[in-house]
């Protein structure tokens, strides 16, 4: 999302269709709001944020600072802080924008999904992704690390499942088997609850490709002694080269 949405996140902003969970964002520069798959470790960190930031009188905001809303350059700051973190250069948060288009449209995904996901009035703009040749990843983007548990919780809106259209159900199913550093082989007609993370999944592929993402990884793992590094090094060891 545009870092203008994100500000301008509401506390009831999430939203239950069915079994799936959106993310709704607010009237944008487009003028209308528009529903984003929310990733399950995205939830957690929702749900965590607003258990400890009870809600500030005369104000709906999800992300306010002692009752005001937050400046833009908050949002500019922990983002650079999370790139010199992964040990990468300069970072803007519409820059992870384009890493997510760039990233999805070389795994596969429709262009027609794409557009849904960045809010794009035309697919004229969408199009600019799709000239794209060179398959690049963001370091440890989309990876899932931890087990996600609790994630309904009650500042989430519930909807009918009739509620969640085709082109939502498109748009969900295609978000969820886009990863980093690998793909999902998963038929799409068999349900995921992501109780574990991806790379650890009989369905989860990787190809060479994603060596580069793998080795940092590794090494991000190896340094902090997190107990994931097996599983990275495991990947690495069995990286298939036929790309299938």
């Amino acid at each position: 999302m545009r870092k203008g949405e994100f500000l301008g996140l509401t506390r009831d902003a999430i939203t239950v269709i069915g079994q799936a969970r959106w993310l709704r964002t607010p009237v944008g520069k487009l003028h209308t709001d528009r529903y984003i798959p929310l990733h399950p470790r995205v939830d957690e960190l929702l749900a965590q944020w607003l258990s400890t930031h009870p809600p500030q009188p005369g104000s709906s905001l999800m992300f306010t600072d002692r009752g005001r809303p937050i400046p833009g350059r908050r949002v500019d700051n922990a983002v650079q802080a999370a790139a010199r973190g992964a040990g990468i250069g300069h970072v803007t948060p519409h820059q992870l924008r384009h890493t997510l288009a760039t990233q999805a449209i070389n795994n596969g995904m429709s262009l027609e999904a794409i557009a849904a996901l960045l809010g794009h009035a035309s697919m004229s703009m969408t199009m600019t992704y799709a000239r794209i040749s060179e398959r690049t990843v963001a370091d440890e983007y989309f990876a899932v690390a931890t087990h996600v548990e609790n994630l309904y919780t009650e500042t989430a809106a519930t909807l009918p499942a009739e509620a969640e259209g085709p082109n939502m159900r498109r748009l969900r199913g295609e978000t969820t088997r886009l990863l980093g550093n690998g793909h999902c082989t998963r038929p799409a007609a068999l349900d995921c609850r992501y109780e574990t993370i991806c790379e650890t999944c009989t369905h989860f592929a990787t190809t060479e490709e994603h060596r580069h993402t793998l080795t940092n990884q590794l090494a991000n793992a190896t340094e902090r002694d997190e107990p994931r590094r097996t599983v990275y090094l495991q990947l690495l060891n069995r990286l298939d080269p036929a790309g299938t």
